[in-house]
């Protein structure tokens, strides 16, 4: 299941993976600007470099999830569990952070977050 996940991201702008259950899946510079993975699970995903550009990530859980330099503007974090995720050099602009729980997330370099 890993690998047909992996290939969907790749190439899933605009995918409707609403409460889906994608634990500890591989994303490595995945493109899913404008998804909507509101209520999935992503716990201890590796979404590293991903382009989530205006998804909806609203109530995700993203909890120990690997963000390094994910491209995160104007996305939806509303009531989003991102305790202690990896957003080093993250952006940010622009995102909707009310309710989130950045709990022990590591935000050094990360851009947009007020």
């Amino acid at each position: 299941m890993k690998s047909t996940v992996r290939w969907l991201a790749r190439d899933c702008p605009g995918c409707n993976m609403e409460n889906a259950d994608l634990r500890g899946a591989d994303l490595v510079a995945a493109d899913l600007q404008g998804a909507n993975l509101r209520g999935a699970n992503l716990r201890e995903a590796n979404l590293r470099r991903a382009k989530l550009q205006g998804a909806n990530l609203e109530s995700a859980v993203l909890e120990q999830t690997n963000l390094p330099g994910a491209d995160l503007r104007n996305t939806t974090l509303r009531n989003a569990n991102l305790r202690g995720a990896n957003l080093i050099r993250a952006d940010l602009t622009g995102a909707d952070l009310r309710g989130a729980d950045l709990s022990g997330a590591l935000l050094e370099g990360a851009t947009g977050i007020k």
